[in-house]
């Protein structure tokens, strides 16, 4: 399989990849004139590539038409998630980001045990495992990483821009089925999802009162009690295949 990069800079049948992804082909992958790779315009369009140059940390190319990317799921999911412990999150964005995720915006509530702690310079790593499970899975976009919000209100003041939001709660809630089913997209848009799990202390029970008056709709996860890195991608893994995106 050819190897994927992204780059904005593809126009008139041309393209050229920059930086350490260019410096990656050219000196790491050693590739040649001629090699094939698959670029990225991340809006997940794709197109065939082949290399006609090497430059100062830059390669051109010979671009074919693009095509729309295959791997792309036909509804937006964003990850809302209570800020874990330890590399957690880490586990989250990798493995999010495989299974389809758009977005992943990390929070604060009240029964965090984690707390903030140099967060734009870890917003940063977390941003390039983002891209690097991308290319690693065939993604057509780049899945962003968002700095954490700083508590729970600040989560429920985003509920509006999503057509369901899916607050995932201990104590139960309505089938995830019948939610996705009675969703409805804007017109000629993508159904966008939100799902919302907590640290690994859960929810306060005046926070799962704030998410129902957002518009959040609670929903139960079966009658074990899944770990804070388990639940996101549970839930997402469970909302893919109910949309066919795993078929």
């Amino acid at each position: 399989m050819p190897h994927r990069y992204f780059t904005t800079e593809i126009s008139d049948g041309t393209a050229t990849l920059r930086g350490a992804d260019a410096h990656h082909l050219a000196r790491v992958m050693r590739a040649r004139l001629g090699d094939t790779v698959i670029l990225c315009d991340g809006n997940a369009v794709e197109y065939t590539a082949t290399i006609t140059g090497f430059g100062d940390e830059c390669v051109a190319f010979r671009v074919e038409p693009g095509y729309p990317s295959a791997a792309e799921p036909s509804v937006e999911v964003t990850l809302l998630a209570g800020y874990p412990k330890q590399d957690k999150l880490e586990q989250i964005i990798k493995h999010g980001v495989e299974l389809g995720a758009a977005h992943i915006v990390p929070f604060f509530s009240r029964y965090c045990v984690a707390a903030p702690k140099k967060e734009e310079q870890k917003n940063e790593r977390y941003n390039r495992i983002a891209a690097e499970a991308a290319k690693q899975c065939g993604r057509g976009i780049l899945p962003d990483v968002a700095l954490p919000l700083a508590n729970f209100g600040a989560v429920c003041r985003t509920f509006a821009q999503y057509d369901l939001v899916l607050f995932c709660y201990e104590c139960g809630g309505a089938p995830l089925r019948d939610l996705l089913a009675a969703a409805k997209p804007a017109d000629g848009e993508k159904l966008k999802i939100a799902i919302v799990t907590g640290a690994e202390g859960g929810f306060a029970a005046e926070e799962a009162e704030m998410a129902a008056k957002a518009g959040a709709r609670t929903v139960g996860l079966g009658p074990r009690i899944l770990r804070c890195e388990t639940a996101p991608l549970a839930v997402l893994a469970s909302v893919m295949t109910l949309t066919g995106n795993l078929e």
